[in-house]
């Protein structure tokens, strides 16, 4: 199985876009991205120096707008790459990138998004002295609990051997002096602590205008960075993404599913290399490829070829008539009720859970429905993103953007 995942800010260097930028169809459509975002993304990616592209403004929208053009350069068809990508995910910011390349947003959507989330979490940065510092090293409990002590957030889990501390620089001073046993403490070159309640801003002005952007249900499975679950429903992966900003990011679950998923190869898009190098030292066996430039698109291609597996991502593509309840994630899947076909459901139903020995994860129909058919039986074992219910749009709530695709 395929996973392709997109990398969060910090990843850029300066002129990583240059090699890009010779792709006509590339430069052509990164001048549309420019004119959408308001920033001038070909100077950002070949011209400015580290320092003006370590800008979270300006970061943000390079980065998103790398990733959904390269992609376009891997898969000049979108609508092949659903039945090849067996399951999709991008790391903080990357997550609006995976979002897009999966059709719950466009590509102009999620630029505008990106834009104003960059300049809101760099306004939020401005209020409070804050930082990040990476904890390399030591054991996973010692360090959780030196973080907690130091009242710093863990932003980012990265998994085995790397968390991420944010919070106050006196509080990241303090946990300097005071670090981990067996732990390397490495400063971060960032502007303020992500993910954390320091962002709260940002999450309100991003929240309002979110409530204006349609969504659609993602054409393969979804991970999301709040709990590494499969989520389906587009306009939840849209709240996710939002409310991301001022929450950890537990990459560690999100590669726990891919694990459970029984993922083969991880391709990455660019700036790529963060995540691959995560995926070495976490998903033993799985091949990675961190794609660059270019000239690696043939064997990025025949490494999809390798890695696609067509029958497990068909079952949840789009579909004009139904719409699909999926499985958050591995374990047994135990109905709430028994539901006979034609049950109408109202919206947020619970239609079961999926237990398994790390979580009750509870499965709803967000929008209701009428049951047509259940997919999965009273006691299955279940994978992340396998179907368990069909259901039927009802007529009062049918528009463009409740009807799964």
């Amino acid at each position: 199985m395929l996973a392709v995942v997109a990398p969060g800010q910090g990843a850029q260097t300066p002129g990583f876009l240059k090699p890009w930028i010779a792709e006509s169809s590339f430069a052509e459509r990164l001048a549309w991205l420019s004119a959408v975002s308001s920033l001038d993304l070909e100077h950002y990616g070949t011209d400015a120096d580290a320092d003006t592209i370590r800008d979270t403004a300006v970061a943000q929208p390079l980065l998103v707008s790398a990733g959904l053009l390269a992609a376009l350069e891997l898969f000049p068809h979108p609508a092949d790459a659903f039945t090849q990508i067996g399951v999709a995910a991008g790391h903080s910011v990357g997550e609006l990138t995976a979002a897009a390349g999966v059709g719950v947003l466009t590509a102009e959507q999620a630029m505008v998004l990106v834009r104003e989330r960059g300049r809101a979490m760099a306004e939020a940065s401005a209020a409070t002295p804050a930082s990040m510092t990476a904890v390399v090293g030591g054991d996973p409990a010692e360090v959780l609990a030196k973080i907690e002590e130091h009242g710093l957030t863990a932003a980012n889990n990265n998994g085995r051997g790397q968390v991420v501390a944010a919070g106050t620089t006196d509080r990241l001073a303090a946990l300097a002096a005071d670090p981990p046993a067996r732990a390397r403490l490495i400063e971060l070159s960032v502007a303020g602590a992500f993910h954390t309640e320091y962002m709260a801003p940002a999450v309100s002005h991003l929240d309002r205008l979110s409530r204006a952007i349609s969504t659609h249900d993602p054409r393969t499975r979804l991970l999301s960075n709040a709990d590494g679950q499969v989520v389906h429903d587009g306009a939840e992966v849209l709240r996710r993404i939002v409310r991301q900003v001022s929450s950890p990011v537990r990459w560690d679950l999100c590669m726990a599913t891919m694990a459970d998923l029984g993922v083969t190869g991880l391709l990455e898009m660019p700036p790529a290399g963060t995540l691959t190098g995560i995926a070495k030292r976490n998903l033993k066996g799985v091949e990675v490829f961190a794609l660059n430039n270019p000239d690696q698109l043939p064997d990025a291609s025949e490494f999809v070829r390798k890695h696609a597996d067509t029958g497990n991502s068909a079952p949840i593509a789009s579909n004009p008539t139904w719409r699909l309840i999926v499985s958050p994630g591995k374990g047994q899947f135990t109905r709430t009720d028994d539901l006979p076909a034609g049950t109408v459901l109202p919206d947020l139903s619970t239609v079961g859970a999926v237990k398994n020995l790390r979580d009750e994860i509870p499965v709803t129909a967000p929008h209701g429905g009428i049951v047509v058919e259940w997919l999965a039986e009273d006691g299955d074992p279940v994978s992340p993103g396998q179907p368990l219910l069909r259901l039927h749009p009802m007529v009062e709530t049918t528009d463009a953007t409740e009807i799964g695709r």
